[in-house]
């Protein structure tokens, strides 16, 4: 179980209609991350991943009108088709970010009949941070991906 992090979490939980094999690889499958990770009409333009404790991953986002944001970060934790931990504290190879802005955990539970519960949880450094995210839109672009994750998984 994740407790929450009162005033530094956001988080988002749907029941998806998919095993949560299916959703498990949509994360950690580059070529399946890169059709769902980021609302329409944002793209991945790359996405690097080394599945595994101290693993690194890369996903450059791009925007509409071309421009690029990669996110680097390091896997903290991983249990296959249960539990994903990512955080951007770090680049590659335990390397500090410059500016750490979150952990993202992201949980699979099986409901039985093919559906999973998913929860996707974003703690912040900071409350301001948390505030932020929440501002730029967390909940709708979260949710958007989610929608976005759950059509893909039925896919595949």
């Amino acid at each position: 179980m994740t407790a929450e992090v009162p005033g530094h979490e956001l988080a988002l939980t749907r029941i998806i209609d998919a095993p949560r094999e299916k959703l498990y690889r949509c994360w950690t499958e580059p070529d399946l991350l890169r059709q769902w990770f980021v609302p329409k009409p944002w793209t991945v333009a790359r996405a690097e991943m080394d599945v595994r404790p101290g693993g690194s991953s890369l996903v450059v986002m791009r925007s509409p009108e071309g421009q690029e944001m990669p996110n680097p970060g390091v896997f903290l934790e991983v249990v296959e088709n249960e539990r994903l931990v990512m955080t951007d504290a770090y680049t590659s190879a335990w390397v500090p970010s410059a500016k750490p802005f979150m952990t993202a955990i992201v949980t699979f539970e099986d409901l039985g009949g093919g559906k999973t519960r998913y929860t996707a949880r974003a703690r912040h450094w900071t409350a301001e941070d948390r505030a932020a995210r929440e501002k730029m839109g967390f909940y709708e672009g979260w949710g958007i991906c989610a929608d976005q994750l759950a059509a893909l998984a039925k896919t595949i």
